[in-house]
């Protein structure tokens, strides 16, 4: 079964993809890490290297990814389900030194 989310971009997300969201499509069981692999194959090289943290090959680092209104970090991280209709939001993280 096909599941249908919304994901909202905020910060230079925002910009890189140049929408504020973007509906995505998901094979069941659909779950975080599915949702980031479709969007880096729909979005720019720049879109990859401010979402993934390139050292660990993971979103977390730089992302906070809230589903239903809750960070991914209290739930099950890259493996949190997802259902149909959900909202999804990635709040970049700034770094600085």
């Amino acid at each position: 079964m096909v599941i249908k989310v919304e994901v909202r971009f905020l910060g230079i997300l925002k910009r890189l993809s140049r929408k504020d969201h973007f509906q995505v499509q998901l094979q069941e069981p659909a779950t975080v890490r599915k949702l980031v692999m479709n969007l880096l194959e729909n979005f720019s090289s720049e879109f990859r290297q401010v979402l993934i943290d390139v050292q660990l090959n993971d979103p977390r680092p730089n992302t906070l990814i809230l589903v239903g209104g809750k960070e991914i970090s209290v739930l099950q991280g890259l493996e949190t389900e997802i259902r149909n209709n959900e909202k999804i939001v990635l709040v970049p993280v700034v770094h600085g030194g």
